[in-house]
This record gives C-alpha cells, sequence and structure tokens, in this order.
C-alpha cells in the first residue's frame, strides 16, 4: 500500500511541472474530461500489480479538480483518489475480519428422491408426516439443519395418513428396519420400530394413527458407520373380529422379528399401502 502512495505521488511530481499545458486541457470537454477520468479509473498497469485491485470508479468522480480543496491540478488530484482508494482497502479487510463466512454452513436444503430400486415400495399414497419435514415417503432424509439428528432424538411419532381409508374399516401398522444392524448385513432383521392395530379409518383420513399399540414407537437411529438404513412402513387392512397381539416370544426383543410369519398368522395378507425413507446416523 506504502509503494503504491509512494508511486503516485512520483507521477503527481512529475506532472506538476505542466499544469498550465494541462489546465487548458482539463478545461476540454471533448479530450481533457475523458483523459483525466481515465487517468483515475485505470491507473498504471505497476500500481495496479501492488495496490492488489484496480481504483474504484464510482470514488472521487462526483467532484471536478477545482472542487478538491487543497489539491491543486492533475497530480493531487491523483494523491487524493489514492488516498480515498487505500481507506476503503482497509476500511473492507476490517469489515471481512469482523464478519467471517461460515461456508460450511448449507444454505439450502435438497430432499433427494430414492432411487428407482428403493421408490418401487412406496404404493398407495401413504403419507409420513414429520415436523418441519412434511412427507418424507420415498426420500432421504437431509443432513442439513440437523434433520438426521432430531429425527432420531428429538421427534416423537409421525402423523401418517391414508386418505383411502374406509372410514368403517380398522387397520394395522406396522414400521420396521430392514437393514439392522447394517444393509450389507442385515443379521436382525426385522427391527420393530412401531406397531399399532385398530386403527380407524376415520383417524387415519385425519393423519391420526391412533389404536391398539403393541409396540411403541422408536426413533429411527442407524449406529454409526452403518451407511442408510430404509424405515418402512406397512399398513394392512385388519380382519374383522381378529384380535391380534404379539407372542411373548416377540416381546423379548424388537430386533430379528419374524414379520412375514405375524402377517400370515392373522391373516392380514399383501399391505394396501406401504412407504419408506432412508437416513443414516447423524454423525456420519
Amino acid at each position: 500500500m506504502l509503494f503504491f502512495l509512494q508511486l503516485v505521488e512520483e507521477n503527481a511530481a512529475e506532472d506538476a511541472t505542466q499544469d498550465e499545458k494541462r489546465s487548458g486541457i482539463l478545461r476540454s470537454k471533448k479530450s481533457g474530461s475523458h483523459r483525466s477520468l481515465r487517468a483515475w479509473r485505470w491507473p498504471p498497469a505497476k500500481a495496479w500489480r501492488h495496490s492488489g485491485q484496480p481504483a474504484d470508479p464510482s470514488e472521487g468522480c462526483s467532484r471536478g479538480a477545482g472542487d478538491a480543496p487543497g489539491f491543486g491540478g492533475q497530480g493531487g488530484m491523483r494523491l487524493l483518489g489514492a488516498a480515498l482508494l487505500a481507506a476503503g482497502l482497509l476500511g473492507a479487510a476490517g469489515r471481512a475480519e469482523e464478519t467471517p463466512r461460515d461456508d460450511r454452513r448449507p444454505r439450502t436444503c435438497f430432499f433427494e428422491p430414492l432411487g428407482s430400486l428403493d421408490s418401487k415400495f412406496c404404493r398407495g399414497d401413504l403419507e409420513v408426516i414429520y415436523p418441519e419435514l412434511g412427507d418424507v415417503g420415498c426420500t432421504y432424509i437431509p443432513e442439513c439443519r440437523q434433520y438426521r439428528r432430531r429425527i432420531s432424538r428429538e421427534w416423537s411419532s409421525p402423523q401418517v395418513r391414508y386418505a383411502r381409508a374406509g372410514k368403517s374399516k380398522k387397520y394395522v401398522l406396522i414400521m420396521v428396519d430392514p437393514d439392522a444392524p447394517s444393509r450389507a448385513n442385515p443379521r436382525n432383521r426385522f427391527w420393530r420400530h412401531w406397531l399399532v392395530t385398530d386403527i380407524r379409518g376415520a383417524d387415519l383420513r385425519a393423519g391420526n394413527p391412533k389404536g391398539h399399540v403393541l409396540a411403541d414407537y422408536v426413533r429411527p437411529a442407524p449406529p454409526a458407520r452403518s451407511g442408510y438404513h430404509r424405515y418402512q412402513l406397512r399398513l394392512y387392512e385388519q380382519p374383522a373380529h381378529e384380535a391380534i397381539a404379539l407372542s411373548a416370544g416377540e416381546l423379548v426383543s424388537p430386533g430379528a422379528w419374524s414379520m412375514e410369519r405375524f402377517v400370515e398368522r392373522f391373516r392380514l395378507g399383501s399391505p394396501v399401502a406401504s412407504t419408506q425413507f432412508l437416513t443414516k446416523h447423524h454423525g456420519d
């Protein structure tokens, strides 16, 4: 910066001996004004390299040579411009230090849909609604805004809505993780996360799957470094007058649950609707 000011001062001293000739040029609208403006906007290449950036063309252009008190002639105007430029650069550097940018924080949340293979599981327009996220069916849970941590540690059971539910019918809702402890090695498939029976169709239409809870809701919390887990929700129409319950053996542990046998035992058939979302450990 000092080198830049010294260089401009030397240029100004060289021009001072020709003030009378230049005064005539400065008064000329055709050549003088344009030449003076060019000299301010575009300093010599040598000065540009050492100053770090070109001068701001918006500074110093609103006043004429005769309007700047204490600075006479073109050399004085150059010195004034250098001083203003130095002050502006120092101020900008100070502001940059005071307000550092955090480029690591994502500015936008992207909700990525599942690939063609996993999306085949989603059918029947079953909606699974979490706070802020909305319907997460057939999507990856995004990591922005700590959504993966919040879904695994903060939020309680989601709303589950099925607009096609018959008002006079009852339904069974099952939520499982087929990828326990990992999708590559699912030795504890299926891990039971939620099981509710006797859900009225009218309540499903309103997104409130209240009924007889056989297994309380367990938040989706994949182990660290286990990759993405699928969290699947299946909705079955419940046969009339069918009393559904878990056996003593099934109550021992939610893991390695034989869901297919459970469905067969109570003649639930195929799901009327199903969906899934994928998430992984919030620290991965």
